[in-house]
């Protein structure tokens, strides 16, 4: 007479994470996803930069987007800006700025104060209904981004907090601070199948350790991800709906066919041309 074992099955640790990244760096910015790599496969999440200066104030050059949306997240220091309407100020610590391109605009900034800025740039495709759209400018300082717990809601909705901006699609974007040895767990919405995590300080346990520097997609799921700090640690977390749509790309645009494209990079082209005429008068 012959036993059959039955073998328990392997407990599943965790949301399994499928691609992992640190970026491609130049100077003080590194590009953590763009459409050719982790954009593909996150999108409407579609271009991260980490930013990391240390030193002087300097402004950047005016530049046009059409088709996406723009969120800066200032992790420490200060960051400058220019709005479409050539509004300027600046953003302290904690604060966000939010920019839906539609059809097409011109903005700009730069580093507002001496000493350490940190944080993050995140593009977002717009779906159709709004990427030949108006533009929208929102400026939060840090008293204004809501809270709930260890994590600030950039964008969409968390626990009892909800972002006061108003995103163009089904999306979560938290900033979130915890302690060493804290734990916090993140259970996402339903239909919030893409799930991304991008390390600012400190190391985490997902249960994989991720450090300062990394980025990481977890695979398409609708099950929740913990995370336990093994340092003091600041990341930031995305998550939605996919985006059901092709990423057709100009220089500094996005959007869904070519026909959105021609009509985006027209526009901006346009604005481009009366800016210059402002200059001159």
């Amino acid at each position: 007479m012959s036993l059959t074992l039955a073998r328990s099955p392997v407990p599943k640790l965790g949301r399994s994470i499928t691609q992992r990244t640190r970026g491609h760096t130049h100077g003080p910015i590194t590009r953590l996803m763009s459409p050719s790599d982790f954009g593909n496969i996150l999108k409407p999440f579609v271009f991260l930069d980490l930013f990391e200066h240390e030193g002087a104030p300097f402004n950047g050059s005016l530049h046009p987007h059409s088709g996406i949306a723009t969120l800066t997240y200032v992790a420490e220091g200060a960051v400058s800006y220019i709005d479409p309407d050539n509004a300027k100020g600046v953003l302290p610590a904690g604060g966000v700025e939010w920019m839906q391109a539609g059809r097409g605009m011109w903005h700009g900034g730069g580093i507002g104060a001496a000493g350490r800025t940190r944080g993050f740039q995140l593009w977002i495709a717009l779906p159709p209904q709004f990427e030949l759209g108006p533009t929208v400018s929102v400026y939060q300082r840090p008293e204004d981004v809501r809270r709930d717990g260890a994590a600030s809601v950039l964008l969409g909705d968390y626990g009892s907090a909800s972002s006061a901006i108003v995103s163009p699609s089904p999306i979560n974007y938290l900033a979130v601070s915890l302690r060493a040895g804290e734990r916090w767990r993140y259970e996402p919405p339903a239909g919030h199948t893409v799930l991304w995590t991008a390390i600012a300080k400190g190391a985490v346990s997902v249960p994989a350790k991720l450090q300062h520097g990394d980025m990481v997609a977890f695979e398409p799921s609708g099950e929740a991800v913990e995370f336990k700090a093994l340092y003091d640690a600041e990341f930031v977390l995305g998550s939605a709906a996919p985006h059901e749509h092709d990423l057709i790309l100009g220089y500094y645009s996005v959007h869904t066919s070519h026909a959105a494209l021609c009509d985006g990079e027209a526009h901006i082209s346009a604005i481009r041309a009366r800016l210059a005429q402002q200059q001159r008068l």
